[in-house]
């Protein structure tokens, strides 16, 4: 696992430089390993969501055929599996709603019951709200605003999911923001500083350039030569 210093490190970053970083380190570009639909940020100010993934599956628009001694076996066990997460965590939860996705999860409640547990935030399509009465700190990356929790319950703990067109299984490394999520190993993780230093860093002069006032057709030739250099 990666240490916390080092996630600390990576929280300094948006998820598309991020991203960016990840194809210089992989040597390439790639159309897999990231989120591929929109998401809600209930504070578009958050730092980034950077840790190992708790998964659990959940649905809302249905009344359960389920005997209720069964779903509430199954929450005393999610959240005996919330408790046990190591430093460093974050839920990732799929509503098997998908777009037709109605019950609110996430809350007031349960975003202070899941900081307190210890994890640090939570990446899911479904439904957020009590937006104004969040638990500080605690980071929430959504697929819609909505006023009730209908129906909702958990259907499943520690099985691999899908948000947001991206596949995440219990342990992965994942960083996220407003943008989105990207996965990683820890490899990738390890080589990302320097990877994002040499983005950055190219990317900055280019801009410098672009914002000089003698910039013109010419000098973008130029410091785009330079910048493509820079950034392998």
């Amino acid at each position: 696992m990666v240490n916390t210093k080092l996630l600390n490190e990576l929280r300094r970053y948006d998820t598309p430089t991020v991203a960016n970083a990840l194809d210089l380190v992989r040597g390439t570009r790639s159309a897999e390993g990231f989120t591929r639909r929109p998401l809600v940020a209930a504070d578009p100010s958050a730092s980034p969501l950077v840790g190992y993934a708790r998964c659990a599956k959940i649905r809302a628009l249905t009344r359960p055929t389920e005997d209720a001694s069964v779903i509430r076996q199954r929450r005393i066990e999610y959240y005996r599996y919330v408790a046990e997460s190591p430093n460093d965590s974050l839920m990732v939860i799929e509503d098997e709603d998908g777009e037709d996705a109605v019950g609110a999860y996430w809350g007031e409640v349960n975003t202070c019951l899941h900081k307190r547990l210890g994890v640090n935030g939570v990446l899911t399509n479904g439904v957020i709200r009590d937006l104004d009465d969040l638990e500080p700190g605690f980071t929430v990356l959504g697929g819609r605003i909505g006023p009730s929790h209908a129906f909702v319950r958990v259907t499943a703990v520690d099985e691999p999911v899908e948000v947001f067109g991206m596949q995440v299984a219990p342990g992965d490394l994942l960083h996220a923001d407003r943008h989105g999520a990207v996965r990683l190993t820890t490899e990738e993780a390890i080589a990302l500083p320097d990877a994002i230093g040499r983005i950055v860093g190219a990317e900055q002069e280019l801009l410098t350039s672009a914002r000089a006032s003698d910039f013109n057709f010419d000098r973008l030739l130029e410091a785009w030569e330079t910048f493509e250099k820079r950034r392998v």
